[in-house]
């Protein structure tokens, strides 16, 4: 028997995704240079700028308008969450490896939230998971 409830404290998560990544996409889409700079980064390309803000406020709209879906929507959704993310790592650590942007502090703040919702979402994604068994 398949238990659809979903926990309202995952719930909230995505809630709170939604406001992160909107608080982060609306600087990064209208403001590209001016936010960018303000974090330390010295090269700043605003179409790249705009295609990640965009892909945030996708992710991010979408949490909130999902927020009360199946436990269903929910596994996909965090499927999604858990590749953007782990994409993201990725990208940031190679960036830090090869020492892109020595003095942005920014690589390191989005390394760990990244880091943290990735973490978040895979034992949200375990926990789905085993409720549609």
């Amino acid at each position: 028997m398949i238990r659809q409830s979903v926990p309202i404290a995952l719930k909230r998560w995505f809630i709170i995704h939604f406001a992160v990544d909107v608080l982060f996409a609306v600087p990064l889409f209208f403001f590209p240079v001016a936010f960018l700079t303000l974090l330390g980064w010295h090269s700043i390309d605003p179409f790249a700028t705009r295609i990640v803000a965009a892909a945030l406020f996708g992710i991010g709209i979408e949490s909130f308008l999902g927020r009360n879906a199946t436990a269903q929507t929910f596994k996909n959704m965090l499927n999604l969450k858990i590749i953007w993310s782990g994409a993201t790592i990725a990208g940031v650590g190679l960036s830090i490896l090869q020492d892109t942007y020595p003095t942005a502090i920014a690589q390191w703040l989005l390394l760990g939230t990244f880091s943290g919702f990735h973490i978040l979402w895979i034992l949200w994604r375990i926990r789905i998971g085993r409720m549609l068994i």
